[in-house]
C-alpha cells in the first residue's frame, strides 16, 4: 500500500515537472518572439532615409513663381508670308526675285498692249475690206478708204503709185509683178509690227524657270551653310531658309507660264491677222487687174478707130 502511494506521488511529481509553466494573462495576448522574428532567408529592408525639409525660397522668388507657372514661355513662330520671306532672303535671291517680278510685269504689259494693237488693226482691216467690196477701180477704192490707216489703204496707194511710175507703155505682167512685190513688202511690215514684243515673251518663257532655279540653288546653299553653323537639323531652323529659296522658283514659274501662254496666243492671233492682210492684197490685185484690162481695152479701141 505504501509502495502504491509512493508510485502515485512520483508520477504526479514527474507530470508536474514535465508540464511548462503557464504564462500570465497579460503576456498571452502578445505574439511570441519566434512568430514576430523575420525569416532567416528574407532580405533585410533598408532603413528609411529622413526627408530633409525643403528650403524656403527668398520672398522675391516666391512672388515671381506664380507668374512663371501661370504664363508658360512659348516662342513665337517665324512669319513665313511671301513678303517676310522676301525680306529675310539673301541679297542674291532678292535680286533674282525682283528681276523675275519685273519680267512678269513686262509680260503683262506686252499682253495688254499687243491685245489692243491686234484688235484695232484687225477691226480696221475688216472695215476696209467691207468698203471696197463694191469698188470697180483703184480710184473708187481709194475714195472709199479715204482717211483710213489700215494695211489695205497702203496697198491701194502702192498699186496706184506703181501704175503711174510704169507709164502707158509698160506691160501688164510687169506692173502686176512689181505691185505684188510691193504688197509682199507691206505684208511683211505688218507681220513685223504685229510680232514686235513677242521675242521678249519667248525669252521670258524660256529663261524665267532657270533664273528662278538659280535663286533656289543659291538659297538652299545658304540654308545648308546656316545648318552647319547652327549644328542642328531641327525643322524649325531649316524650313524658313528652304522656303525662301523655293519662293524664287515659284516666282520664276509665275513669270514663265503666262509668258508661254501669251506667246502662243499672239502667234495664233498674228497668223489670223496676216490672213486678213493676204485677203486685202488679193482684193487690191484684182482691182489692179481690172484697171489694166480697161486700159488695154481703151487702147485697143483707139487703135481700131
Amino acid at each position: 500500500m505504501k509502495s502504491w502511494r509512493r508510485c502515485a506521488v512520483g508520477v504526479t511529481a514527474f507530470a508536474f515537472l514535465a508540464l511548462p509553466a503557464t504564462p500570465p494573462l497579460a503576456q498571452t495576448s502578445a505574439p511570441s518572439p519566434a512568430a514576430t522574428a523575420p525569416a532567416a532567408n528574407a532580405p533585410e529592408a533598408p532603413p528609411a532615409r529622413p526627408v530633409p525639409p525643403e528650403a524656403s525660397p527668398p520672398p522675391e522668388q516666391r512672388a515671381a513663381r506664380p507668374l512663371q507657372e501661370s504664363a508658360p514661355v512659348n516662342r513665337a513662330p517665324r512669319d513665313l508670308s511671301p513678303w517676310s520671306m522676301f525680306l529675310n532672303a539673301d541679297i542674291v535671291v532678292k535680286i533674282v526675285m525682283v528681276s523675275l517680278a519685273f519680267a512678269s510685269l513686262v509680260t503683262w504689259t506686252i499682253f495688254f498692249a499687243k491685245s489692243l494693237q491686234l484688235s484695232h488693226a484687225r477691226l480696221r482691216l475688216r472695215k476696209a475690206l467691207a468698203r471696197i467690196v463694191d469698188a470697180h477701180t483703184l480710184s473708187e477704192a481709194q475714195t472709199a478708204l479715204s482717211g483710213g490707216k489700215s494695211a489695205l489703204t497702203v496697198m491701194v496707194r502702192a498699186a496706184q503709185h506703181e501704175v503711174r511710175l510704169s507709164g502707158d507703155g509698160a506691160s501688164e505682167a510687169g506692173i502686176k509683178e512689181r505691185s505684188a512685190s510691193r504688197f509682199a513688202e507691206i505684208a511683211r511690215a505688218e507681220a513685223r509690227a504685229m510680232r514686235n514684243g513677242m521675242a521678249m515673251l519667248a525669252t521670258i518663257g524660256a529663261t524665267a524657270p532657270f533664273v528662278g532655279l538659280f535663286g533656289t540653288v543659291w538659297g538652299i546653299m545658304n540654308s545648308f551653310i546656316g545648318i552647319s553653323k547652327a549644328q542642328t537639323t531641327n525643322l524649325a531652323v531649316v524650313a524658313p531658309g528652304i522656303a525662301e529659296a523655293l519662293l524664287a522658283t515659284a516666282i520664276g514659274l509665275v513669270a514663265a507660264i503666262p509668258a508661254v501662254i501669251i506667246y502662243n496666243h499672239f502667234s495664233r492671233a498674228t497668223k489670223a491677222y496676216l490672213e486678213y492682210v493676204g485677203r486685202g492684197s488679193g482684193a487690191v490685185a484684182r482691182l489692179l487687174s481690172r484697171d489694166l484690162d480697161r486700159s488695154r481695152s481703151r487702147l485697143l479701141r483707139r487703135a481700131a478707130e
